[in-house]
């Protein structure tokens, strides 16, 4: 197949998607405001920041996709007057909006904590009253890696976090969920309405960013088809194409759903070396119009994120089987730079490999403890 998919942004995630690409012959234009992105060595990157910019990346490609969902709508909307986008406008702009995303998981009956939304100090006061405490408040668009959030633990802290989010057009509170664990399914559907799965991942993070996923998540046997039949009932009440992630709460109740990713996801760079097909080859294959490919696990694996500044990369090789994907970034705090794929025989190599891990990263993470697989 000779066909050119253009990508909204051109980070890391663009970059994967290129490379998944190239195999089969497909290349990928990039829509990017910064145009030496972790992208560009992977294609043609066209500004975003002139005039002409949104035509001539609608000219560049034969359909298209994104890597991350603040894509603007007005720009998705003028693109799709043409050609088509994967996913969908609609998942695109439910994605946008947690209030929106809330309402679609209450009609498609997917688990989700108690919820108000929040336009004033006194809707404020009122879902503390209605939810208790303590909740999490934020805002409505917008926030990532813990942005744009403040957990509101007692009565005197409500002036505060209103101070600190009320600028906001729109909030949300929700309910704390008392979770023993987070974890996230990642699902592909194809055009012609197949599904296929990826393990559940088991996510652990640092200061609010993802700092490693475990794959399969471990005891999830019982979890795994309820998380399915979720992110199922999305795709195709969506009619979705291309790569979901749906991030959900492991609580005693059973799972409850956090929010989605309308595009590839960090939890899922394991699939690159640990599945048969990684979330990026099967998002270009749907994207594409192409038959998936397998999504199981070849071995378990671990996935950790490079966060703020880079190891060196002989210490990272000489890891047994450690894989090494980086991003062409510059170092900055709190900023993902890359990731490492470890794939373990057993849980006992599993302990041993983070350890040795975690004492060459410049960004200390909790590896340390036993892990399981």
């Amino acid at each position: 197949m000779n066909k050119t998919i253009g990508i909204f942004g051109g980070g890391q995630l663009g970059r994967m998607m290129a490379q998944a690409a190239l195999p089969l012959n497909i290349q990928c234009t990039f829509f990017e405001a910064n145009t030496d992105c972790p992208s560009s060595a992977m294609g043609q990157v066209i500004s975003s920041q002139t005039e002409q910019g949104l035509q001539q990346f609608i000219d560049s490609a034969d359909v298209f996709s994104l890597e991350f969902e603040n894509t603007p709508l007005t720009d998705v909307d003028i693109l799709t007057q043409s050609k088509q986008l994967h996913p969908p406008r609609q998942a695109l702009a439910t994605a946008q909006n947690r209030l929106l995303e809330k309402a679609l998981f209450d009609q498609l009956a997917i688990p989700v904590a108690p919820y108000r939304a929040v336009d004033s100090l006194e809707s404020l006061k009122q879902a503390v009253v209605d939810l208790g405490l303590p909740i999490v408040l934020k805002t409505a668009t917008g926030g990532y890696d813990g942005k744009g959030q403040f957990v509101l633990r007692s009565e005197d802290q409500i002036d505060t976090a209103w101070a600190e989010l009320g600028p906001a057009k729109s909030l949300i509170a929700e309910s704390f969920v008392k979770f023993s664990r987070e974890v996230s399914i990642i699902a592909v559907r194809g055009q012609n309405g197949d599904v296929k799965t990826w393990a559940l991942a088991e996510n652990h993070h640092h200061n609010g960013i993802l700092s490693h996923s475990i794959v399969p998540a471990p005891n999830s046997a019982d979890l795994q088809p309820m998380a399915q039949d979720y992110i199922t009932r999305l795709l195709n009440h969506l009619n979705y194409v291309g790569v979901l992630t749906l991030e959900l709460f492991v609580t005693e109740q059973g799972l409850y759903a956090n929010e989605m990713a309308p595009r590839v996801h960090n939890s899922g760079h394991w699939s690159i070396e640990g599945a048969v097909c990684s979330q990026f080859e099967n998002h270009i294959r749907a994207v594409a119009g192409l038959p998936l490919g397998s999504t199981e696990v070849v071995r378990p694996t671990v996935m950790i994120n490079i966060i703020g500044q880079h190891p060196k990369t002989e210490d990272v090789l000489a890891l047994d089987g450690a894989h090494l994907h980086l991003y062409n970034k510059t170092e900055r705090q709190g900023r993902k730079l890359g990731h490492i794929t470890l794939m373990p025989v057993d849980a006992a190599q599993l302990t041993v490999l983070c350890r040795q891990l975690a004492s060459i990263l410049p960004e200390p993470l909790a590896l340390t403890q036993d892990m399981s697989i």
